[in-house]
């Protein structure tokens, strides 16, 4: 009898595939649009194992705390503006409609009030190329370009920590370990690399030897590969 399959196991849930406690709880958003237009101080800045950024710890001016991502070049003892007025600081929120063209922004809402959905990663930066009939046109880091409503906020600057995928990780159990923290399994094996007992495309032939179209109502241990895919092969240009 065969083994279970990794997203098998994965879903029964055991330890290997549980995150960590704590990975996940710091909040990083600017709150929703009912607590903006105040000011608060930058307080300190500190490291979380669910983010490569570094984080700024804040102060608002009605003595409430709170966390956001930080730009490159604030300090400790700056201020930043959450609000729909207009400050053009490191750090602030600011509504898309009030950001010049070819200014870098973070932590970008995908709609008004969410408090922040888009480049939150260390080192990147995204640009407003176009506005029009109350939308703009925003360059992620990726190069895709989309289209949000000109209401939605951002952040000013470009996210700090931006060296960090220059380090040489030199070892495998490094690897590992930033990848644990983010709740991801590595290394992650192929299945032709596996055994036929693990995998269905397992074995010595080293490719997968059968289609890799599956039925929807395939039983769990079969459905992998390309499950209820509407076409295959390539597209006719």
């Amino acid at each position: 009898m065969g083994k279970k399959l990794r997203q098998q196991r994965r879903g029964k849930g055991s330890i290997a595939y549980t995150k960590l406690p704590h990975t996940f709880d710091v909040d990083v958003s600017y709150g929703s649009a009912a607590k903006r237009d105040r000011y608060a101080e930058v307080v300190g800045f500190f490291n979380h194992t669910g983010h490569n950024a570094p984080i700024m710890e804040i102060l608002y001016d009605d003595f409430t705390s709170g966390t956001m991502l930080a730009p490159e070049g604030i300090k400790k003892g700056e201020k930043i503006h959450v609000g729909a007025t207009p400050v053009y600081s490191l750090g602030n929120v600011v509504k898309l409609k009030d950001v010049p063209e070819g200014v870098p922004i973070y932590n970008i809402e995908s709609l008004p009030g969410d408090g922040g959905k888009y480049v939150k990663a260390a080192g990147e930066a995204a640009y407003i190329t176009s506005k029009s009939g109350g939308m703009a046109s925003v360059v992620l880091p990726s190069k895709k370009i989309i289209n949000l409503s000109e209401e939605c906020s951002a952040q000013l600057g470009v996210i700090a920590g931006g060296g960090i995928t220059e380090q040489p990780l030199v070892k495998a159990g490094k690897s590992f370990y930033i990848m644990r923290r983010r709740n991801r399994i590595w290394p992650r094996n192929r299945g032709v690399k596996m055994s036929p007992v693990d995998h269905p495309f397992g074995g010595k032939q080293h490719h997968k030897g059968k289609s890799s179209m599956t039925s929807r109502n395939a039983p769990p241990g079969r459905k992998v590969g390309n499950i209820a895919a509407r076409r295959v092969g390539r597209k006719k240009r």
